[in-house]
């Protein structure tokens, strides 16, 4: 089955959801550098709660899209190192920057200057990977790589089990969220 949308229309509907997602991501309030600072302080989840938010709706929207022939998988390799380095700089980056790079983008909409000037940021950081890929490659992504490998082939567990199980670990990381004391 071929996906409905294609040229304009799928390029004007990317632009209507990343508006819409901008949206959803203020009216979160995780455009107000304090809530990512506060995450990070482990006083306010609300980026937490949002990215889970976002994993759940996500993660059915390319279920169904894949078990429909919509889209196909493209995985990635694992490689756990450049992943660990990565997850370290991007937090340590989250934490200078005071937002992650979709809520600042966002926030830029808000007319935020500073999230402006961390976007240059972003950008000259992506130049400089860009710049040293190829050391990159040959020296830390093939270190613990497992290649394209995903857990239900891993397992033997289906897709549905394991999204099923991130969506109840989802919703007990809410529940516990909530019920926690107010500081």
């Amino acid at each position: 089955m071929p996906f409905p949308l294609s040229g304009a229309s799928l390029l004007v509907s990317a632009v209507l959801f990343g508006f819409i997602f901008g949206w959803l991501l203020h009216r979160a309030r995780v455009t107000d550098t304090n809530v990512i600072v506060n995450q990070f302080r482990f006083r306010d989840f609300t980026v937490l709660k949002v990215m889970l938010t976002a994993i759940l709706i996500g993660g059915l929207g390319v279920f169904f899209l894949h078990a429909g022939g919509l889209a196909s998988y493209h995985i990635k390799p694992a490689n756990l190192l450049g992943v660990a380095l990565g997850a370290v700089l991007f937090g340590i980056g989250m934490v200078a920057y005071g937002y992650c790079p979709g809520s600042g983008l966002a926030a830029i909409g808000t007319g935020s200057l500073h999230a402006l000037i961390g976007a240059l940021g972003m950008v000259f950081g992506a130049v400089l990977f860009a710049l040293s890929y190829d050391w990159v490659k040959a020296h830390i992504l093939n270190i613990a790589a497992l290649g394209s490998v995903r857990l239900p082939e891993l397992t033997g567990i289906p897709d549905l089990v394991w999204f099923a199980g991130l969506a109840v670990l989802a919703l007990i990381g809410f529940l516990a969220l909530e019920r926690r004391p107010r500081r």
